[in-house]
């Protein structure tokens, strides 16, 4: 991986924030969390300390770096076929989390997708904040930081920019110069991937995926560049705070440095139910996990993941997420095939358009959005 020169802007003096011109500064003027480190700040602000039960710290952490299982993709193709899908279907029913490797990614991407994410971070203020909400000359592309920063708080120690998909000549033609095309190269091999393991997944269920549910399931694509600054202070913060993601499957490549940790939901190998294990990166693999509108659809089966980020006061961390949910207008409930295995419906339908107005509503809250259509048993 490129050695990164960062640029940094040339401020007088360190800024003395209070929680009026840090906000502004950070969140409206598009400067980031980035921004602050580089103007000199040696402290965390008020603002981004978190609450004691909400710090990533061994104190009140009870948790463990585990070995998970790692998914060898292309054995799918041969003689331990059953021997794969057995572990894709454990690992989605126990902690919503696993790592993939001969996923059809080449390393030499992977490499190139996590320098072009530093190149976009390490670039003035000006030339980020171009593509601030509200300003950005694309509705695709959004530049910004922490989760929802008017509803939290805290905030989290994070900058991020993201890039819907609508088309490849859409893509190439208002993505970042910096990331465009590797982001989307990303995408497409992502997705095709990704479809596999919904597939195996659907089938385990007594459903065969056919192209219109692929679609409809996974019809809206993002990708997410997230930018973790080195934090003076890592065991007051967090990264991203706790949460499940709410579409249908997540693929995320991790850089070396780690600190993505998961919540057990289920006593198993993994470890016991409420502990949070961390998911060590594993160079070359993918980190595969289900979200909400899965566990949705599979009636509660699979187990969409909590997980949270910490931070670092050594090197600035990159990680790129890309998120495959359902579009809008489309119905999410639990399918009838689980529900017949199961005996009764755990979750109400709902547009994947109210889920979603939901979930971004409030700040990260565990997996509290599930809640909004959960059928709640008299």
């Amino acid at each position: 991986m490129l050695e990164y020169q960062t640029q940094t802007p040339q401020y007088p003096m360190a800024p003395a924030f209070d929680a009026i011109n840090l906000f502004d500064f950070v969140v409206k003027e598009g400067n980031g969390v980035k921004g602050m480190i580089d103007s000199g700040l040696s402290e965390v602000p008020d603002r981004y300390i978190q609450p004691e039960h909400e710090r990533i710290n061994k104190k009140n952490m009870n948790s463990h770096v585990v070995s998970l299982p790692t998914i060898d993709l292309s054995a799918l193709d041969g003689p331990k076929h059953d021997q794969v899908v057995e572990t894709l279907v454990m690992s989605a029913e126990t902690l919503g989390f696993f790592q993939v490797v001969n996923h059809g990614l080449p390393i030499q991407l992977l490499e190139e997708l996590k320098d072009a994410a530093h190149q976009f971070f390490n670039q003035p203020p000006e030339k980020k904040s171009v593509y601030l909400k509200g300003v950005s000359p694309s509705p695709l592309v959004k530049y910004g930081t922490s989760f929802v920063p008017e509803k939290e708080k805290a905030l989290e120690w994070k900058d991020y920019v993201s890039m819907i998909y609508t088309s490849d000549d859409d893509a190439l033609k208002h993505w970042p110069d910096h990331c465009k095309e590797v982001a989307l190269k990303y995408l497409q091999a992502s997705t095709k991937m990704a479809k596999t393991i919904l597939e195996v997944l659907m089938k385990d269920l007594g459903v065969t995926l056919d192209a219109s549910m692929a679609a409809a399931y996974m019809g809206t694509k993002m990708v997410n560049m997230n930018f973790y600054p080195t934090c003076p202070a890592p065991e007051l913060t967090v990264g991203v705070g706790r949460h499940s993601d709410m579409g249908t499957l997540t693929v995320l490549l991790q850089d070396g440095i780690g600190g993505l940790f998961v919540k057990v939901e289920e006593n198993g190998n993994a470890g016991k139910k409420g502990e949070w294990i961390e998911i060590p990166p594993i160079e070359g693999a993918l980190v595969i996990n289900i979200g909400d509108t899965l566990q949705i659809l599979s009636n509660g089966r699979f187990k969409s993941a909590e997980h949270r980020v910490r931070t670092t006061s050594t090197q600035s961390r990159v990680s790129i997420p890309l998120f495959l949910t359902p579009r809008p207008e489309v119905k999410i409930g639990p399918l009838p095939q689980a529900v017949e295995k199961d005996g009764g419906t755990e979750y109400k339908e709902c547009l994947f358009g109210e889920y979603m107005t939901n979930f971004f509503g409030e700040a990260h809250q565990g997996k509290k959005s599930l809640d909004f259509v959960k059928i709640t048993q008299p």
